[in-house]
């Protein structure tokens, strides 16, 4: 008789992600400041007892300074998920996220965005058309979720790298 060996299911933590778009169609990417060249959307994780809307206000305030009064949430679909690389754990028991994104109009200032407000992630931000994005940006363990926002979002098929 063959011995099995049990596999531990992946625990996904709650998470939100945002993406800004302006009136000219615009959307908002960053820079993370400790890896140089990955461009993302701002995201975080849903605290206990938050909805995850209020987890996404939160975040944006955290991370880009942005408020609530200047954002008009315009769609959200949920359910994209990716494991975390090499086996790496958050928090000791997260193996990945799982991720509801919300495109939100954009009807603030550049001047109203803030990188430093309170934990800075990024290290400079702008505004891209969303056919401009570039898949070799986003670490190879979040590209399916990218891949299928900007379907989903935008109906762009975006290239993979070949690395």
């Amino acid at each position: 008789m063959a011995a099995t060996t049990a596999v531990t299911p992946i625990v996904y933590r709650p998470n939100v992600a945002a993406i800004l778009e302006r009136e000219d169609g615009c959307i908002f990417v960053a820079e993370r400041l400790n890896v140089k060249g990955a461009w993302q959307f701002p995201q975080g994780g849903i605290d206990e007892g938050e909805d995850d809307e209020t987890a996404l206000f939160r975040e944006l305030a955290e991370e880009i300074g942005v408020t609530r009064e200047s954002l008009k949430v315009l769609e959200k679909r949920g359910g994209y998920r990716y494991a975390f690389s090499k086996g790496r754990l958050k928090y000791g028991i997260y193996g990945g996220q799982e991720q509801a994104y919300f495109r939100c109009r954009y009807m603030g200032r550049d001047e109203d965005i803030n990188l430093a407000a309170t934990h800075q992630e990024f290290s400079q931000w702008r505004w891209i058309k969303p056919s401009e994005f570039q898949m070799s940006w986003v670490p190879k363990f979040k590209r399916s979720v990218y891949r299928a926002v900007f379907v989903d979002f935008f109906g762009i098929e975006l290239e993979m790298p070949r690395d």
